[in-house]
């Protein structure tokens, strides 16, 4: 006959915590093996939170470095505008100053008009004075090398006294306005 082959229950029992042992263990191993994989992921995850960090780190310092440089200009500008405010009047007035310069050369010289001559250049002492105080200088021309900077040139003439290319005469002042040239000079060069 046949022997048949009859298990314990036990042994039942022992299969069925060893297939469940087995199985615990496989899922064990793959939650480890996701653990693995989820904290490499995590370090390019964390690598990669730290670029967009240090990106918007130094995007914060560019904008706050432009802000600064945009304040400092800005302040730069209101200065400027503060220091050359007056330059659109004063230079209205550069041409009533040469009338009084013109007016007190050709003055009469009798006693008559002298009292009206004094009038006069009080007035045009006070503007001058007010205008210098404003900042306005007049420029020193006649004697000096000729810079298109400060100088129009109207005319070259020869020189005996003077070398070439020095302002050997001042048709009009020129003026500057504190450190910036408010209107050149027309001189008349030597060659």
């Amino acid at each position: 006959m046949k022997e048949e082959q009859v298990q314990d229950p036990n042994e039942l029992k022992d299969e069925a915590v060893n297939e469940t042992l087995a199985a615990d263990e496989a899922e064990a191993a793959a939650e480890n093996n996701a653990d693995i994989e989820e904290a490499s992921d995590g370090g390019e995850a964390a690598k990669r939170l730290q670029e967009l960090a240090e990106e918007a780190q130094a995007r914060t310092l560019r904008v706050q470095a432009d802000f600064d440089n945009f304040r400092r200009r800005t302040q730069k500008e209101k200065e400027e505008l503060a220091q050359y405010a007056t330059s659109k009047l004063v230079t209205e007035l550069l041409p009533v100053l040469d009338n009084f310069e013109r007016a007190l050369v050709t003055a009469p010289g009798s006693a008559e008009s002298e009292a009206f001559t004094k009038g006069i250049n009080m007035i045009f002492r006070q503007l001058e004075g007010v205008l210098k105080s404003e900042g306005l200088t007049a420029m020193e021309t006649v004697g000096q090398p000729f810079n298109p900077e400060y100088h129009q040139a109207i005319m070259q003439v020869e020189s005996e006294e003077h070398e070439e290319g020095i302002v050997t005469e001042e048709v009009q002042k020129g003026y500057l306005l504190k450190d910036k040239v408010l209107r050149p000079a027309m001189v008349k060069v030597s060659m």
